[in-house]
């Protein structure tokens, strides 16, 4: 006999454990390679486990609930034995859900109330995969996997933004049928193929790793002949059924909060069933819920706390910090109202880096109570609530200073406008000023290098490259800032057809999340929309930002060599630069902005910079 290991697999850098949640197959039955063996989770995602090698899974080493490490043996195949040859001692009768019920009905009348949840779980697995079977139409032409992509190096993760496509739907290759996010950035997903779309694997909200597929197309099938599932929330019967914090009780109807009421002991009745989602559509983990229901903790109080993880989720720390507040606190007597959302938390102390999040707000009527029936209230997109979060922490985080400075830009004006055309035909991009404001930032940034740094705790870490943000506006949705990277090695000419490619594909939803990030600088061309200056907030982890007013034609006193003082018309702009105050001081802040105009002041219609 062969005999192949399915380890616990390894789910990230910093996921050291994972549970299991539902096991697909049981001891005797046959899979293939790649077919998907169980559930697992952590605080963070839910994953499925495929088959390493094709055979007969011969034992399953952990149970469903139990969180072993990364790495652990939990289960064992045999890649010899075919299912034919199974005996039909070892393989499960096709009775057997029927006399498994049986034996749980039998054991739960002499078993305590955990053995019963235990019971129910086991039973609940092989109902829900024969109702799945069952109620999924079988596809037909090729099967094609939609996964979701990977975004960049540094990330791992993402979460499905919104459907476009339902069950059904035709599809064509390269079509949208998706969109994604991270706390970066939103793309949409193309479809690998045509076909149809014939199931969807992962529900708007869910966050999964880098690979899982999300959805299943038919490549050969016609639209029309795959038929949308029955309800809309197919998976909220199911997904119930196995983390009930009770045995089923069918003879005794439920409690109006999904409690089922218990005469001999009252004081049961205001548990509440651990779900997946909140009735806020929140997602609770599997460790979350784990914890939740070891420690007794109600549904009511899972969805008080204020998550800390993305999107506002609940963690393990956020659990277990309010378990200890919980014990900390004195015990409440018996006619005491319930307990407020995570009590001593938003009052004790403001919110540690990295922890905002946009507070969901007071209801539409309460809004309209408090301001009248003549408003308009429109709820906060993703981008919106990013970026708000992003600007709330970088003011939490460093001490803002702006310092303003003015640049006569006569020359740059002549010089752009002389080449422009030239320049569109022969590089296939407009050349607009972005790119000589980053080139004079640069040259600012070789000479001041404190300001291409970042604060770690009480270190200053100094960047010898220079990756410059620049600010792109996305409409009314909000504002987002792709990196060139190695700024420093391109002329104006590398650095417009950078700065114009990483724009249109922002715009485009195109950019992949590690171009947002990995900044050591960044420059925002506030003058291209009208402002004469402003004073921009800080891109963590970076300590400096220039901001460029508009160019504007106005009288200026100018200096005739020998000549004395003359009045001249020029192009002139505001600069703005917001750095942090806790390493940089005004006077470098300064002597940086001066070296900017400097650097701008030099250009000539008459320079050769292409």
């Amino acid at each position: 006999m062969a005999q192949v290991d399915v380890e616990m697999p390894k789910m990230g850098e910093s996921i050291t454990e994972g549970t299991v949640i539902a096991w697909h197959k049981q001891p005797g039955d046959e899979v293939e390679q790649d077919e998907i063996l169980l559930e697992i989770g952590t605080d963070k995602v839910d994953t499925e486990v495929p088959s390493p090698k094709g055979g007969v899974l011969t034992e399953t080493l952990v149970e469903e609930g139990d969180t072993v490490e990364v790495g652990t043996i939990i289960a064992t195949l045999d890649t010899d034995t075919a299912a034919a040859e199974v005996d039909a001692d070892d393989a499960p009768p096709a009775e057997a859900p029927a006399d498994d019920e049986a034996a749980a009905d039998e054991a739960a009348d002499d078993a305590s109330d955990a053995d019963a949840e235990d019971d129910a779980e086991a039973e609940a697995t092989p109902r829900e995969a024969d109702s799945e079977e069952a109620a999924s139409p079988a596809p037909s032409g090729d099967e094609v996997e939609v996964v979701m992509p990977k975004m960049g190096e540094s990330i791992t993760e993402g979460t499905v933004v919104a459907w476009y496509k339902d069950i059904g739907e035709a599809v064509a290759i390269d079509e949208t049928i998706l969109e994604i996010g991270t706390d970066k950035v939103d793309t949409e997903v193309p479809s690998p193929a045509e076909g149809v779309l014939t199931e969807k694997l992962v529900e708007e909200g869910e966050t999964v790793e880098v690979g899982t597929v999300v959805a299943l197309l038919a490549s050969e099938a016609e639209a029309g002949s795959v038929e949308p599932p029955a309800s809309d929330e197919p998976d909220a019967t199911q997904e119930t059924a196995p983390e009930a914090d009770e045995a089923e009780l069918p003879s005794t109807p439920p409690s109006g909060d999904g409690a089922v009421p218990d005469a001999d002991e009252p004081q049961r009745a205001p548990e509440e069933t651990i779900t997946r989602r909140g009735d806020d559509g929140r997602f609770y983990s599997p460790l979350v819920r784990s914890i939740a229901k070891e420690e007794g903790l109600r549904m009511s109080e899972l969805e008080s706390l204020e998550g800390s993880g993305r999107g506002g989720r609940v963690t393990k720390e956020d659990v277990l910090a309010y378990l200890d507040e919980r014990e900390e606190a004195p015990a409440a007597p018996a006619s005491a109202p319930e307990r407020p959302p995570r009590p001593g938390r938003s009052d004790e102390a403001p919110p540690a880096r990295g922890d905002y999040t946009v507070d969901e707000g007071p209801s539409d009527e309460e809004l309209r109570q408090q301001y009248g029936d003549r408003i308009e209230v429109q709820p906060m997109d993703r981008m919106r609530k990013m970026t708000a979060e992003h600007m709330v922490r970088s003011k939490a985080t460093s001490a803002h200073v702006t310092s303003f400075a003015e640049a006569d830009v006569t020359g740059l004006v002549q010089l752009r406008e002389a080449n422009k055309e030239a320049f569109r035909e022969r590089e296939g991009v407009k050349l607009t000023y972005t790119p000589f404001f980053v080139k004079a930032a640069v040259e600012a940034l070789r000479e001041h290098p404190l300001l291409n740094a970042s604060v770690e705790g009480d270190k200053i870490v100094i960047k010898h490259d220079f990756h410059v943000g620049i600010a792109v506006a996305i409409g009314n949705k909000g504002l987002l800032a792709p990196v060139i990277r190695n700024a420093g090695d391109y002329n104006v000419s590398g650095l417009a057809r950078k700065a114009a490619n990483v724009a249109e594909r922002a715009r485009n939803k195109e950019l992949q999340p590690d171009e947002l990030q990995g900044g050591t600088f960044t420059v925002t061309n506030i003058g291209s929309l009208g402002s004469l200056m402003g004073t921009p907030i800080i891109n963590q982890p970076q300590v400096g930002i220039l901001a460029t007013g508009a160019i504007q034609k106005r009288p200026v006193v100018v200096e005739n060599d020998g000549l004395g003082d003359a009045i001249s018309v020029r192009h002139m702009m505001y600069l703005s630069l917001s750095y942090d105050h806790r390493i940089i001081d005004g006077a470098m802040g300064s002597s940086f902005l001066q070296r900017v105009v400097t650097e701008l002041e030099s250009f000539s219609a008459d320079a050769d910079l292409f």
